[in-house]
């Protein structure tokens, strides 16, 4: 009852004090002489989600970047000792390659199933349409948290002679083989291909739902005019309908890779980076929580921006050239 109260008062408060917040700016703006009234009304109304960005986006980015080029206590100074170190780490090589391979599969891998489930899913019935999509976009609802944890369990290994409550080794075992240490297998990064496969399982219902739309948006008479003129279905989706939905098909996969960049919860929940599965955002976590060392997680966080920028400045000059087209 107690948290039930504080979260009322909570919501009242930060509703009240919105409003009185406005209230004071408009009474501000109202004091200006009537040109600059109207001039500077619209800025003082934006100008609480500024100061919001400046004081928990921007100076947070700021203060990241100082820490970076401080010692594990963010002290005293220690130049780029932090990057040097990281970056002549074996083990953070191991994790910036396991990172590139995330960076490098989900995004694409998603694109390409969450195209194919659209592209089926639309040709059924309306009836089985709507049940199909619903049960494809449910791991959506979970948590990565919660997905991780049940998917340990398909993953789950016990020594020979034990009883397998993992999925895939009751099938191997049942099948007369030996028990696989499946997150623990690193030949090829085969336990990294394996979260994965956790992550795609939740993003491909996301990619599914946009893409589709993006498909019932492609015009009727533009797919007539192609199947008067001859062309199979295949020509049609590639020639027809993939050119016209290509600005859906560049924001789903930036969205995904950009996901796929930070992702951390997985990692942590399935094998915390052990047998060769760190990522970058794992190691943040490990080297801040664990380590206690804030120099090498600022240095890694400045890392992950400045690769995370030119994604950045590719998708806003993306927008543009869409919305000069539209």
């Amino acid at each position: 009852m107690i948290k039930v109260i504080a979260a009322l008062v909570t919501v009242v408060v930060g509703i009240g004090a919105a409003i009185v917040l406005y209230w004071v700016l408009n009474k501000l703006a109202e004091v200006l002489p009537g040109k600059w009234e109207h001039r500077l009304k619209p800025y003082l109304y934006i100008l609480p989600a500024y100061a919001a960005l400046a004081f928990y986006l921007v100076y947070p980015a700021i203060q990241t970047v100082v820490y970076s080029f401080k010692d594990s206590a963010s002290q005293g100074w220690v130049g780029i000792e932090n990057y040097t170190d990281l970056l002549s780490s074996e083990g953070f090589q191991q994790t910036l390659i396991n990172t590139f391979l995330w960076m490098l599969v989900v995004p694409f891998v998603t694109v390409v199933l969450g195209l194919a489930v659209a592209v089926l899913a639309d040709r059924l019935t309306p009836k089985f349409e709507k049940a199909s999509k619903t049960i494809i976009f449910l791991p959506m609802a979970i948590s990565f948290v919660g997905a991780g944890t049940v998917w340990g369990l398909v993953y789950d290994y016990r020594p020979p002679g034990r009883d397998q409550i993992g999925l895939q080794n009751a099938i191997v075992t049942a099948l007369g083989f030996d028990p696989i240490a499946w997150l623990d297998k690193s030949d090829f990064h085969l336990n990294s291909f394996l979260l994965m496969v956790m992550l795609l399982w939740a993003q491909i219902g996301f990619a599914m739902v946009l893409l589709s739309a993006a498909i019932k948006g492609v015009p009727v008479d533009t797919i007539e005019a192609a199947r008067i003129d001859g062309a199979t279905e295949r020509q049609i989706f590639f020639s027809v309908v993939v050119p016209q939905i290509w600005g859906s098909i560049v924001t789903v996969f930036i969205i995904t890779l950009i996901s796929v960049m930070k992702v951390f919860d997985v990692v942590y929940v399935m094998t915390n980076g052990r047998a060769n599965t760190n990522v970058i955002g794992n190691e943040f976590f490990n080297q801040l929580f664990t380590n206690f060392n804030t120099g090498a997680a600022a240095s890694i966080v400045v890392l992950l921006m400045l690769a995370t920028i030119p994604i950045m400045w590719y998708q806003v000059r993306h927008f543009r050239r869409e919305e000069s087209l539209a």
